[in-house]
């Protein structure tokens, strides 16, 4: 009996065929365990302070903790699913991220449930790594870009059902039960993968990478490519703008506009309604345009919504108006994610593992840095959430421009060459 990871369970997907639906439905589901797990609970943040007689800054430290896990964890999956393949260390992440979540379930303090929060990012950040190397393993350009856009309509549902749920739930099951869902989420995503997920990386295409390395030093000196540095900035600074939005958000609505936890739930569901709607018709837009100029169009209207944002906060407009460009920032990120995702993985598709975990952990590293600082000023005020907004949309538009730019200069070159 053979203990290879292409063997039997592990049949190598060709690199011919399409993504089938149900693959693609389960790499949704790795992609929404994140989102999912960081969004259930922030309805229930004001009771948690209460129940674990703490600080707000403590209870968003089990936030941070989450996202630096996410950030560790794809740094390690990502060169290991080089390496080894993807489906062996996507099985072990995702009964990492089920142990670590029974855990946070029963935590007695909030010292154990932010470790239990860290290990669970670790683990989840399997899939959200792993799938996104196992689409660059079977698709490139447009259809790459595609399959990554409707991959964030899957996961997407997860940022608008978790806050609606956990606004409903709070009161009825408490965060601990919240957090059980995401133990429920967790062992559905073990299943999954079992089920559904076989090997992309093929053994012939590893062995080649090593032959590689040992003729000519390590590939992963490609992840220096500009064009690959350039859209991974672009791709985690537009995350960063939503991560802002998100960490501030239950203090945001529910102490400055005034809703409850159901009405900050619906809000937040609308926002993350927008994001899916337009990521279903990011694809509609690359069949007729080019990649770079749709990621263009959404980075263009991320920048003007943030701006808009801040001239309403310091002007002291009324709280109400700032749900508008909060609306159309993260709506317009669907124009964002995918298409970035394909171009930055696109560039390095020999080893999109470690390229996937690079793009990742720029992801969530920012992430876990914008998410304290959108609370410095205290939770009456929304001037740092504009700051970190709006820099982090000003930062994607330069690198978005010099990465065009750059490529530009490299066509002409070529055409001159030739």
């Amino acid at each position: 009996m053979t203990t290879d990871t292409d063997s039997a369970r592990t049949q190598p997907a060709s690199r011919s065929h399409d993504i089938t639906t149900p693959l693609l439905l389960v790499l949704g589901l790795l992609s929404a365990v994140a989102p999912f797990a960081t969004d259930l609970y922030l309805p229930a943040f004001p009771r948690m302070t209460v129940d674990l007689a703490t600080s707000a800054t403590t209870v968003q430290l089990t936030l941070t903790a989450f996202l630096i896990g996410v950030t560790a964890g794809q740094l390690v999956f990502g060169p290991l699913s080089d390496r080894f393949g993807r489906v062996p260390p996507l099985i072990a992440g995702a009964a990492l991220c089920v142990l670590a979540s029974a855990v946070a379930v029963f935590a007695p303090n909030v010292a154990v449930l932010v470790v239990a929060r860290l290990l669970q990012g670790l683990g989840g950040a399997a899939g959200m790594v792993i799938g996104r190397a196992v689409i660059s393993d079977l698709a490139t350009g447009k259809a790459a870009a595609r399959a990554f856009s409707l991959m964030m309509i899957v996961g997407g549902v997860a940022p608008v059902v978790a806050p609606l749920l956990g606004g409903l739930l709070t009161g009825p099951i408490g965060w601990r039960g919240l957090l059980a869902i995401v133990l429920g989420l967790s062992v559905a995503m073990l299943v999954a993968v079992l089920v559904v997920v076989r090997e992309t990386h093929l053994r012939a295409r590893r062995d080649a990478l090593r032959a590689e390395r040992v003729a000519s030093g390590s590939p992963l000196r490609a992840l220096w490519s500009r064009t690959f540095i350039g859209y991974t900035t672009v791709f985690a600074f537009g995350f960063a703008v939503m991560m802002a939005y998100i960490s501030a958000s239950p203090f945001l609505y529910q102490n400055m506009l005034g809703l409850d936890t159901v009405g900050y739930g619906m809000m937040f569901g609308l926002n993350a309604l927008a994001l899916v709607f337009v990521s279903g018709l990011a694809p509609k837009l690359t069949a007729t345009r080019s990649v770079e100029s749709v990621l263009t169009l959404g980075i263009a209207i991320v920048t003007a919504s943030t701006i808009a944002f801040a001239l309403l906060v310091f002007s002291g407009a009324p709280a109400f108006w700032l749900a508008v460009p909060l609306f159309t920032a993260v709506g317009s990120l669907g124009l964002v994610f995918g298409n970035a995702t394909a171009l930055a993985l696109g560039a390095v598709p020999r080893i999109a593992g470690s390229a996937s975990a690079v793009l990742g952990a720029a992801q969530f590293g920012l992430a876990a840095v914008v998410s304290p600082l959108v609370s410095l000023g205290g939770e009456g005020t929304a001037a740092p959430l504009a700051i970190v907004m709006l820099a982090s949309a000003a930062i994607a538009a330069v690198a978005l421009a010099v990465t065009r730019r750059t490529e530009g200069a490299a066509k002409a070159r070529s055409a001159a060459g030739h």
